[in-house]
């Protein structure tokens, strides 16, 4: 499922979007490969329809047996064993779901699909699909979160940066000439030397995971500071209380220009969901916070092509904070941390 840009994307949403495009590509081959019956990429311009509305239409038109799906940024370091464990469990006689993680579902395969999918409600995303399936189908839904791979998703140009160079992944691209990294990649190298300094201390916050915790204690020489807020943002249901971040809190108290001076007093180096920070400010509904140009550009610490100004000024703070900060989504806290650290070197919290 490949959304294309709106007739308003700017240049890094362009990127992003011709960068996913050719992994959904490079994903139907696999897929055909590894034995699915009939693979297609439904793709189009923002339309406003619902996830869930979107699926009832390919279940009418294709009345497929079993289903895989999977967004155009979903699963880029999948391996061959990867996709093909998808397209068995869709073939499955019984009623059961693969995914590559069940509060985060990026990819999943669902085995009797029709019969099933016929009745799925409106879901707004793909996230909250594995829960319905286990609430209300009643479903058996297994998922691959220990593959930490599979948690790694194109949402962003930063995700594009980290996997640049990863061996069989598709990377930043020919799209990157026209977009300065160099800011954003000084920082992951400098971020790197931290984690590996055993004097050193490094911040994580926002939605990142025990297990990602787990691999920092084992994989870096630094001492860890982490601040796990929100996690499930994207599958929470009418009746949870609002967001809410500790860090948000501070800066909405001092204003987006502290947040450099405030992560500097807690670490040597900081990897940051700034979703969680916008969630905090503005909800969790993505539409009311800055375009996705914006928020690009500040994931590529480029405060200069902002256009809000509360997250110019933050992302502003971030780029000349005295230590090396990165912003980002979902997967830079989670399983791009890995990506970012490299190296194995043993480490403690």
């Amino acid at each position: 499922m490949h959304p294309e840009p709106g007739p308003e994307a700017g240049p890094l949403e362009m990127w992003v979007a011709a960068a996913r495009a050719r992994l959904a590509r490079h994903h139907a081959d696999r897929f055909a490969a590894a034995g699915a019956g009939d693979v297609g990429i439904v793709a189009g311009p923002p339309d406003g329809l619902a996830f869930g509305a979107r699926v009832r239409s390919i279940i009418a038109a294709d009345r497929p047996g079993g289903l895989v799906l999977l967004g155009s940024g979903a699963i880029p370091l999948a391996t061959r064993r990867d996709v093909r464990d998808l397209v068995d469990a869709a073939a499955a006689d019984d009623r059961v779901a693969l995914t590559n993680n069940r509060y985060s579902a990026d990819a999943i395969a669902i085995s009797q699909a029709t019969e099933v999918l016929a009745d799925l409600p409106d879901l707004p995303s793909d996230n909250a699909l594995p829960r319905w399936l286990a609430e209300v189908a009643g479903y058996t839904v297994r998922d691959l979160r220990r593959r930490w791979r599979l948690g790694i998703d194109i949402d962003g140009p930063l995700d594009l940066v980290l996997i640049d160079g990863v061996a069989g992944s598709r990377g930043a691209g020919d799209g990157a000439t026209a977009v300065d990294t160099s800011r954003v990649r000084e920082r992951l190298a400098a971020v790197r030397a931290v984690a590996h300094d055993p004097t050193a201390e490094l911040l994580v916050a926002g939605r990142t995971s025990a297990t990602t915790l787990g691999w920092l204690e084992r994989s870096t020489a630094a001492r860890t500071r982490a601040l796990v807020e929100e996690r499930g943002l994207r599958t929470s249901v009418a009746g949870q209380r609002p967001p809410a971040s500790v860090l948000g809190a501070l800066i909405e108290r001092d204003g987006p220009g502290s947040l450099g001076s405030h992560l500097a007093q807690l670490s040597d180096a900081a990897i940051v969901d700034s979703r969680v920070l916008l969630a905090h400010r503005l909800g969790a509904d993505e539409s009311r916070w800055p375009a996705a140009e914006d928020r690009f550009a500040s994931d590529l610490l480029l405060a200069e092509r902002i256009a809000d100004p509360w997250l110019a000024e933050l992302t502003t703070s971030a780029a000349a904070a005295p230590i090396p900060i990165l912003l980002g989504g979902h997967t830079l806290v989670g399983p791009g941390v890995r990506l970012v650290i490299g190296g194995r070197t043993g480490g403690r919290t």
